[in-house]
């Protein structure tokens, strides 16, 4: 808390006098890191199109990732923007940086932060209401039958080579899984655990397992995550819970993973409209899982999927600009 209360207070201190500032001053050229996974991609592409329409900014967009771009970014200048950067997995770097003046938090990406957990379908969780928690589900195998051998529950995992798969196998073992009669199912893949929550919403059967948000999944299929029993631990976690050869993990919980926009100082000295936009726009988790469902069945990409998004939610956006550069932005659409 410490940590981000400084990073709170430089972030202030650096876009302070933003204001009220729109597209009438002078933005220049502008980076913008376009990172590989699907809402990383689509919220570069927004931002693009509103910086280079709305606040005259030269915007273009770059390939990226979460580390090369951070380090780009601290040790080069550029991007100038990192539009989706999540920052639990390296929180003591960016901080440091900040504080060293080479990098700015600006908005909070995802407002209700990106979200890890076991999950379950919402007709199941319906048809069920005792089953709340984690806990819960493993003292009933014979809920969630696996298809390889009923006799046992099954629980899906993470993919293969995935930092959650051992978190999941964490979980796993921390409830005794084995022991209460489940089976942890090895799905191979990203594919093979979005196949696995489709064949289960189609047959309308019952599905235990790990996923996340912001994702098309979530966004297609309606899903209720279970409730954690017990409160995060990150001593614990540290400990044993990301740990993947840990003998003896406790019952954990995933924490909210914090997800911001990163830029560089010469942002806020470029155009101070600019800085005030990339310190306050920020979508949810509901808005963004309903969006890139909408890109998987159209396969569209990032660009298409921005402008679907300014199209069609222009309640959404209109509140991250002044009403001059909104206009704009309509305009050009």
């Amino acid at each position: 808390m410490k940590k981000l209360l400084a990073s709170t207070i430089l972030t202030a201190s650096i876009f302070g006098f933003a204001g009220s500032a729109s597209a009438a001053e002078d933005c220049g050229t502008m980076t913008i890191s376009a990172m590989n996974w699907a809402s990383a991609e689509v919220l570069a592409s927004i931002d693009e199109f509103i910086l280079d329409k709305g606040y005259g900014c030269d915007a273009s967009l770059v390939p990226g990732d979460t580390m090369p771009t951070f380090a780009s970014m601290t040790e080069k200048g550029q991007p100038d923007v990192a539009p989706e950067m999540w920052v639990n997995q390296f929180r003591d770097q960016i901080d440091a940086a900040v504080k060293d003046g080479r990098v700015v938090y600006g908005a909070e990406s995802l407002t209700d932060g990106g979200e890890e957990g076991w999950w379950i379908p919402t007709y199941f969780a319906e048809a069920h209401p005792e089953i709340k928690t984690i806990q819960d589900a493993m003292d009933h195998p014979e809920l969630f039958p696996s298809s390889e051998d009923p006799s046992k529950g099954a629980v899906y995992n993470c993919p293969s080579g995935w930092g959650c798969q051992i978190t999941t196998t964490q979980f796993f073992k921390a409830y005794e899984g084995e022991k209460k009669g489940f089976v942890l199912v090895d799905t191979g893949s990203g594919a093979g655990l979005d196949g696995s929550i489709a064949k289960a919403y189609e047959n309308k059967q019952p599905w235990l397992g790990y996923y996340w948000a912001p994702t098309a999944v979530l966004g297609k299929y309606d899903m209720t995550k279970l409730g954690f029993d017990t409160t995060f631990d990150e001593a614990e976690w540290k400990r044993c819970t990301s740990v993947a050869d840990c003998p003896d993990p406790k019952i954990n919980a995933w924490t909210k993973s914090e997800v911001f926009t990163m830029v560089t100082p010469k942002v806020a000295e470029s155009s101070s409209g600019a800085a005030e936009y990339l310190k306050t726009r920020g979508w949810s988790n509901d808005i963004v899982n309903k969006l890139l469902a909408w890109k998987e069945d159209k396969q569209a990409n990032g660009e298409d999927t921005a402008m679907h998004f300014l199209e069609s939610q222009p309640d959404v956006w209109t509140k991250w600009v002044p009403a001059d550069v909104a206009e704009k932005v309509k305009a050009a659409l």
